[in-house]
């Protein structure tokens, strides 16, 4: 098997799946469980002074029959005295000294981060992560996300950190900023020795039409609580990639965090630049074990591949991340329906030509129609019908020169293989800008037209 060991910024980990600062990093006895089960790491839930919860705290999305595809939480830091918390994380760290634990702060002054970061080193923690990035709650007390969005304040208190720390320091950032690199640039700017990302997206997940209260109802109202699971790991990921792109904030290591579940999407983090991934609502969906399998699937894909560790995968498809204006413009896809493994559903008909391109038709009364706008006006040749066994039927077919190659109706298709996009090129590779550079194309007031 591949070798699945990290160092983060000087930080030790047999493997690159930690627990986020969440519930299930709450307690020493569930961190104890939790590496039992396989768990290289743990960045325990908040510290700081304790706070009162109110109940109920979690609402979700359901997308179907899949339960938590988005989870929404006013749950704040923890709940816990402080002095509880310290002798757990010393414990786990006499049981586990291979394992990483790191301790999640959020404070006020800078007294109280000389303190707070004084005590935790001296129960042995390996690192401090300083959660910048909660939004509700703590931010209404001028902490959490109120730092994250404010990039010079974050530089600020990143800087009082390192001056107490011993051990490495990471700033987790939130997304609820217009520029994710503007408070990446800041926290290396601060010091920082890594970075963690992201954390919760503000949100309101829904609201009981029956009470008129938002989702989750505290007694008859609610407030916005914090967005993650599944749902979020797009916004994850471009965040990550945003900042591994950046060779300012690549020289610091990455965690990335959102809607991480199986294998595969943490192998999607790692090549977008993180050294580890944390994992939180799929752990509170399913509980530790699934670290087997993200062990397991990952060692495989790595052994496939070719690839002694884990390493050699980190920030591989960082480069193929461009801009917009610097992709192949040449570069073109066409739909083809495999008829005899199509079920005759038409969803790509409806979606083409209700939502896409209208350039997949069935029957014969779809050969006279009129010209499409991006032919400008000229007539196209009508494209053969089935024929065969397939004449008359309810399969569809693709009008190939009217094909812009968006990918929708293999999106929307329910028969995995009978919609393929096949590659064609229109002449050598030009993108956007080469045509700003040559004066074929506009940039009005220096924007992309």
């Amino acid at each position: 098997m591949a070798d699945l060991s990290i160092d983060f910024c000087g930080i030790k980990s047999p493997n690159p799946f930690w627990l986020a600062s969440a519930p299930p990093a709450n307690t020493g006895e569930q961190v104890m469980r939790a590496f039992d089960a396989g768990w290289g790491g743990a960045v325990w839930k908040t510290l700081g002074d304790p706070i009162v919860n109110v109940t109920s705290r979690f609402a979700a999305v359901d997308l179907g029959t899949y339960k938590m595809m988005g989870l929404n939480n006013i749950e704040l830091i923890t709940d816990r005295p402080l002095d509880v918390n310290l002798r757990e994380i010393a414990e786990v760290k006499k049981r586990y000294p291979k394992h990483a634990v790191i301790a999640s702060l959020m404070t006020e002054t800078k007294e109280d981060w000389r303190v707070l970061i004084k005590r935790c080193e001296d129960v042995g923690v390996d690192g401090l992560e300083l959660n910048f990035g909660c939004p509700h709650g703590m931010c209404e007390r001028g902490m959490g996300s109120s730092v994250g969005q404010e990039p010079k304040l974050l530089q600020e208190i990143t800087s009082w950190t390192k001056e107490f720390a011993r051990t490495p320091v990471l700033v987790k950032l939130t997304p609820n900023t217009g520029d994710i690199t503007e408070p990446g640039f800041a926290a290396v700017a601060g010091g920082a020795d890594g970075i963690s990302l992201i954390n919760t997206i503000k949100s309101i997940i829904g609201v009981d039409l029956d009470r008129m209260v938002p989702f989750p109802r505290v007694a008859g109202a609610s407030s916005n609580g914090g967005y993650c699971g599944p749902a979020v790991k797009p916004i994850a990921l471009h965040m990550v990639a945003a900042l591994a792109r950046e060779p300012g904030i690549a020289r610091v290591p990455i965690s990335g965090i959102g809607g991480i579940s199986t294998w595969r999407e943490a192998a999607e983090f790692i090549a977008l630049g993180c050294t580890s991934v944390q994992v939180c609502t799929a752990v509170m969906h399913y509980g530790y074990r699934i670290v087997e399998d993200l062990i397991q699937g990952l060692s495989s894909y790595l052994d496939e591949h070719g690839m002694k560790s884990v390493n050699e995968l980190r920030g591989r498809a960082v480069p193929s991340y461009q801009e917009w204006g610097d992709l192949d413009l040449a570069y073109k896809l066409v739909a083809k329906i495999d008829k005899d493994k199509c079920i005759g559903c038409q969803l790509c008909v409806t979606a083409c030509n209700d939502g896409a391109h209208q350039c997949i038709f069935t029957g014969p009364d779809d050969r006279e129609r009129p010209p499409h706008a991006h032919t400008h006006g000229k007539a196209i040749a009508p494209v053969p019908l089935p024929i065969g066994k397939h004449a008359g039927s309810r399969v569809p077919w693709v009008d190939e020169p009217e094909c812009v190659g968006c990918n929708l109706c293999q999106l929307v298709c329910p028969v995995s293989g009978c919609i393929t996009m096949e590659e064609s090129r229109t002449g050598p590779p030009e993108t956007w800008n080469d045509r700003v550079a040559q004066g074929r194309a506009r940039v009005p007031g220096g924007i992309h037209d």
